[in-house]
């Protein structure tokens, strides 16, 4: 049982209170930007914070911030194999010739001590050796003429307090490494273990809740009756979900009966932080996910301004036989499979990782030229599937759509590398026009 991800959560404001403070709302045509702000106002955060090894760590999000105890690197270094001098040594216009007293290797900080080197003198040094005392500067060996203890330093090859890495450069002690909210990439894992943290403080993972509705669809294995389809939206749902590296629960599909309805979602809503539902939200449809949904919580039904993925439906729902009262924040999507994955990238996906602890990470977006004419109206945000490709001079991206924009049509999203997002204001776009394109590859 997931426990409750606030500890003051009979102080969440109502969806009531969120939607008087949401200036604009209009529940039956809402602009994405409105909506996303309504979720981030509804969202709560996970709370409960565990110790991980740090190989665990990879794509948790960080709950505490790392200070360094120590400066990194700890002492002045060498970032060449060369010669280290003082930098004043070096010739106006000449080449600056010195003589070899002594060598340092990394890892054995003592010689920097023992390499003394008097004016016009050099210590042969490696990359990561304490730089010995005096001496500011590195020439590269491969730069220099060695002849003996011998060195000759072209002129203009390098300048005082060249190739030298200072104490604290990377980290100075009691700077902050990495700041709480952060999920952690490979890059992170390595400062931390600069530091030598063993283990991370991260937050627990979110759990989420996912299924789909509808007599009409199947699961893979079963049989297809004529009017029936496989169920492909709790895949691709499960693939968004898994690069988010959150804790998921796939309850299947459930048929639109309203006792199963009832036990699935009391179910997700016991144990999980997060419920996504697909289907059973838009205008006409049979009413049973509608009325369960409006039966078990705090649910509001909305028209967003976008293309696809008009319906919605968002609030809060629990299981009222828990003993903690826990509940969870319902997303309810759309069923058409495109429409699924442009309203999950568009609204879910930022507030899945809010919830998570993590900092706010915008999606980036790419600006490419339109290949063709885009017909657009204003009023409504909308994503076309897209094919980004380098420009014939190689110095831009430009876009194409990949036919048919239909929201039921998958094969649209698997084509496309990216969706052309045509914001609620934009008219049409003319051939050559630079459009925004929210690129697939490293989206989590």
């Amino acid at each position: 049982m997931a426990e409750p991800l606030d500890a003051e959560r009979e102080l969440s404001p109502s969806l009531q209170e969120i939607a008087s403070c949401v200036n604009g709302y209009d529940p039956k045509s809402l602009p994405v930007a409105l909506a996303a702000e309504f979720i981030a106002r509804l969202v709560p955060k996970v709370r409960s914070v565990e110790m991980l090894a740090l190989r665990s760590a990879l794509g948790r999000v960080l709950a505490r911030d790392i200070v360094s105890s120590f400066n990194v690197p700890a002492h002045d270094n060498s970032a060449m194999d060369g010669f280290a001098f003082r930098g004043s040594d070096l010739a106006a216009d000449a080449d600056t010739v010195l003589t070899v007293a002594g060598s340092a290797f990394a890892g054995h900080a003592g010689q920097a001590d023992l390499a003394t080197a008097a004016p016009g003198e050099c210590v042969r040094i490696m990359t990561g050796a304490v730089m010995p005392a005096a001496l500011d500067t590195v020439v590269p060996q491969e730069f220099c003429q060695v002849d003996g203890e011998r060195v000759t330093i072209p002129a203009g090859v390098v300048r005082t307090g060249d190739n030298r890495r200072l104490k604290g450069e990377d980290l100075a002690q009691g700077d902050a490494a990495l700041v709480a909210g952060r999920v952690l990439r490979p890059a992170d894992l390595g400062m931390l273990a600069s530091l030598g943290q063993a283990e991370v403080p991260v937050f627990r993972r979110l759990r989420v809740a996912f299924f789909s509705t509808g007599d009409e669809l199947r699961s893979i294995g079963e049989d297809l009756p004529p009017g029936c389809v496989y169920d492909s939206n709790r895949y691709t749902l499960w693939g968004m979900l898994a690069r988010l590296g959150i804790e998921i629960l796939d309850l299947g599909v459930v048929k639109d009966d309203p006792a199963a309805l009832e036990a699935t979602f009391r179910a997700a809503a016991r144990d999980a932080d997060a419920v996504i539902t697909s289907g059973g939200v838009s205008v006409g449809e049979a009413d049973h996910t509608k009325m369960v949904m409006a039966k078990l919580g705090d649910v509001l039904f909305w028209r967003i301004a976008m293309r696809p993925g008009r319906p919605m439906a968002i609030g809060r729902i629990s299981n009222d036989k828990a003993a903690d009262g826990h509940s969870a924040i319902l997303f309810g999507l759309p069923g058409n499979p495109v429409a699924v994955m442009v309203t999950f990238y568009a609204l879910v996906r930022d507030a899945l990782l809010a919830m998570s602890g993590a900092q706010a990470q915008p999606m980036p977006l790419l600006r490419a030229a339109s290949v063709e004419p885009m017909r657009k109206k204003p009023g409504r945000t909308e994503y076309q599937r897209g094919i980004v490709t380098r420009s014939a001079d190689g110095a831009g991206w430009q876009v194409r759509i990949t036919g048919s924009q239909g929201s039921g049509i998958l094969r649209s999203m698997s084509e496309a590398n990216g969706l052309v997002v045509l914001h609620h204001a934009q008219g049409n776009v003319a051939a050559g026009e630079l459009v925004d394109v929210l690129p697939f590859d490293g989206l989590a």
